[in-house]
């Protein structure tokens, strides 16, 4: 079934995603975001090009003037619609295997939709898709279409810019790009600002993005790292908004060191706003442990980017994200960026002179965390109530260097128990205490 959320829409490329979908979801956001003028990108599966042909229809047929970026990263649509006041889209599944594709929508400014503005875009794909016919609101005018190829290189050049060029000078740095959107720009911005640059999948053909590479399989980056005595590598995901690092041993640097290396790094240059990042309730506790040893608040929010980006706006905050290697500087972007996240994470190491391992320890130890799935009737579950007493038990145990999170997904019907603690054995023995308390509820 087709999937709707926050991005938009998400499924198997024509089976769940076909034109028709497409072309429908077009006419429907361009009703309900407005203006006259849209950008759009794509990453770089198969069905990219006709997903895209379907939905630049649907946005022309409302009269929409359509910019074409092409092959482009999810950041620099963001950044086109951001600099320029216009909605945008991205044909995409992110880190998806190659048979999933999506349209992931940007409201004008490059901003997230808010759940009413999503709730009304759903309402208007559905109107289309089942009520409608085809001729019926057509627009006195139809839209045109236009290459915006040059965009993405204007979006590359405000990365340089971030740091200047030459910043990385000296570094040598391994770049794995996923065989997806950031292949041939991620490697250029690093070249350009002075780093000796090492490439790993970065021959798209369509069916090969995210397929055993990327920041969903650092495993031949962190290989490669070692082997060519590299300082660091970097690894996007399909469409680039997203990005893990790895340190010159070849250890994995995730989004929660991520951010604890940039907030240190703005806290100590007096760059961090009240002193304070934005993180999700699944971000591990030792970040939040060692954030407080360098006079760093954390606000905590509900799972999801959008959350994380609502509370820094509300707050004013500049830097957050999440562990999954989604961060976001809201100082530079309006949303998630794997290139600019990169570039800033290496500037630290080289103006500090400091390997990026010396400075992921700086920033936090990790707890050993347990994350558990238990199948239950129903999806949104909520047992805290009926488990209560087991939570606070299991919370006094772990002390202040330990932690219990039991939540209902709100997508399948799973309760999901994650547990961290000073051991990996004492997390694994309480994990599986609470998940045999959960799996012994009454269904409902």
């Amino acid at each position: 079934m087709l999937k709707f959320g926050t991005d938009g829409v998400r499924g198997v490329a024509d089976v769940d995603l076909t034109p028709e979908v497409v072309l429908a979801l077009g006419r429907g956001a361009a009703r309900v975001l407005g203006g006259v003028r849209f950008v759009v990108g794509r990453d770089t599966r198969v069905s990219g090009p006709r997903l895209e042909e379907a939905l630049v229809a649907g946005l022309v047929s409302e009269g929409m003037d359509v910019r074409l970026l092409g092959m482009a990263p999810t950041p620099a649509v963001a950044w086109v619609a951001a600099s320029e006041g216009i909605p945008g889209a991205v044909i995409s599944a992110s880190h998806n295997s190659f048979e999933d594709n999506g349209v992931k929508l940007f409201a004008a400014g490059g901003l997230k939709l808010t759940e009413a503005v999503e709730s009304a875009v759903e309402e208007e794909f559905h109107r289309v898709l089942h009520q409608e016919p085809s001729s019926q609101r057509a627009p006195a005018t139809v839209g045109a279409i236009a290459d915006g190829a040059r965009d993405v290189e204007r979006w590359a050049a405000t990365v340089v810019a971030s740091i200047g060029a030459g910043g990385l000078e000296g570094l040598r740095v391994v770049v794995d790009c996923a065989n997806g959107a950031a292949s041939g720009i991620g490697p250029e911005v690093l070249r350009r600002l002075g780093a000796s640059v090492e490439v790993l999948h970065d021959a798209p053909d369509g069916t090969n993005i995210n397929a055993g590479c990327g920041s969903t399989y650092p495993q031949d980056l962190q290989r490669a790292v070692v082997e060519h005595g590299a300082d660091a590598g970097i690894a996007f995901d399909g469409d680039a908004d997203r990005v893990l690092a790895v340190d010159a041993d070849g250890r994995l640097i995730d989004g929660d060191q991520i951010i604890g290396i940039c907030a240190i790094d703005r806290h100590e240059r007096g760059a961090l706003p009240d002193d304070t990042v934005v993180v999700t309730v699944m971000t591990n506790l030792g970040f939040r442990l060692g954030m407080a040893e360098h006079g760093i608040t954390v606000l905590e929010v509900p799972v999801g980017d959008r959350q994380v980006l609502e509370a820094m706006a509300a707050g004013g905050f500049i830097l957050g994200g999440e562990q999954s290697g989604h961060v976001i500087f809201r100082d530079r972007a309006t949303t998630g960026d794997g290139l600019l996240t990169a570039v800033q994470l290496l500037d630290v190491a080289a103006r500090s002179a400091r390997p990026l391992a010396e400075l992921a320890d700086a920033a936090m130890t990790r707890l050993p965390q347990v994350l558990r799935n238990v199948r239950v009737a129903t999806k949104g579950t909520d047992v805290t109530a009926p488990l209560a007493a087991d939570i606070a038990a299991a919370e006094a145990e772990l002390g202040d260097h330990g932690r219990v999170l039991i939540r209902g997904s709100g997508t399948e019907p799973l309760v999901r128990v994650m547990v961290e603690a000073p051991t990996a054995e004492q997390a694994e023995l309480v994990a599986e205490r609470l998940v045999q308390r959960v799996a012994a509820l009454p269904p409902g």
